[in-house]
């Protein structure tokens, strides 16, 4: 199997909801993946934290993985979130997703269950053996409680040839260059951290999967192409003028400030399903200005 699946961005696409019912609003949600594409992302990848999945229900998720597809029409990869803290959920949603046909499935690890590293490794062996989609790790234990060790995630790398990449957000630099110094060959480490994504880059990972370029695709999946050809100072530039929103990103829990932000900007109605609640007022000034820093007109 192929190991690289995508080398540069992809974006945690944001999933619109309809003021009036808090179903998914398709008609924003069209619009927004034509921008990405037009803007030179790489890949989409829905159902992640950004894209609330945890409050979606099964047939709403599908139902959003064959719209992006659709969408899509193969002018960039779309990676689904598929994992859930439940091995048997799992094995399911990633088989049905891959039936519709997803370029690879972003798996989290465990949240809640707090495996042990044999637990995790048992849990991504399962759904490895059950279907032949690519498979993207992704660590990020500030939401999942636990954290997937170099160790472990170079073990399940040398062991599962479907698994192609770590989504890397545990915040730990040095355990990202742990696993950049010691993994198989192809094998592709992409930052789950907006704001380490050059330094990542750098170090010898192979893109990022990101919030901040639901607001700014352009700007930043050019810095990130830019890095990736060796370019630090032209990436360096487009990186600071970033800085402040991959920072004013996380004044609340994602994805609160991005869907208000995507809202001021008029791409889609401020709405969020219980228990996220919009951004507070106290915020939205340092979000303004973050946004325009970035060189976002607001309308």
């Amino acid at each position: 199997m192929k190991r690289q699946i995508f080398r540069g961005t992809g974006t945690a696409l944001v999933t619109p909801f309809r003021a009036d019912d808090t179903s998914i609003d398709f008609v924003s949600l069209r619009a927004h993946v034509e921008h990405q594409i037009s803007a030179g992302v790489e890949a989409l990848i829905p159902l992640g934290s950004t894209g609330e999945g945890a409050t979606l229900d099964y047939e709403e998720k599908l139902s959003l993985i064959d719209f992006i597809l659709g969408v899509a029409s193969k002018r960039a990869k779309v990676v689904a979130g598929t994992g859930t803290n439940d091995t048997q959920t799992t094995v399911k949603l990633t088989r049905e997703a891959a039936a519709l046909g997803i370029t690879a499935a972003l798996v989290v690890s465990p949240y809640y269950n707090k495996p042990t590293p044999e637990g995790l490794v048992r849990h991504f062996q399962a759904i490895a053996n059950a279907t032949d989609v690519p498979l993207i790790l992704y660590n990020v234990p500030s939401r999942t409680g636990s954290n997937l060790s170099a160790e472990t995630t170079l073990r399940l790398a040398e062991e599962i040839p479907s698994l192609v990449a770590i989504k890397e957000a545990s915040g730990n630099i040095e355990q990202v260059m742990e696993i950049i110094r010691n993994k198989p060959e192809g094998f592709c480490v992409l930052s789950g951290e907006d704001s380490l994504t050059l330094p990542i880059i750098a170090s010898g990972g192979d893109g990022v999967i990101a919030v901040v370029s639901n607001e700014a695709p352009a700007l930043f999946s050019g810095m990130v192409r830019d890095a990736l050809a060796g370019d630090y100072g032209k990436a360096r530039a487009a990186h600071y003028a970033l800085l402040p929103l991959m920072r004013a990103n996380f004044l609340e829990s994602n994805p609160i400030p991005v869907k208000s932000a995507l809202a001021m900007m008029g791409v889609i109605p401020e709405v969020l399903r219980l228990p996220l609640t919009p951004l507070s007022e106290r915020h939205r000034p340092a979000l303004r200005a973050a946004l325009q820093t970035a060189g976002i007109v607001l309308p």
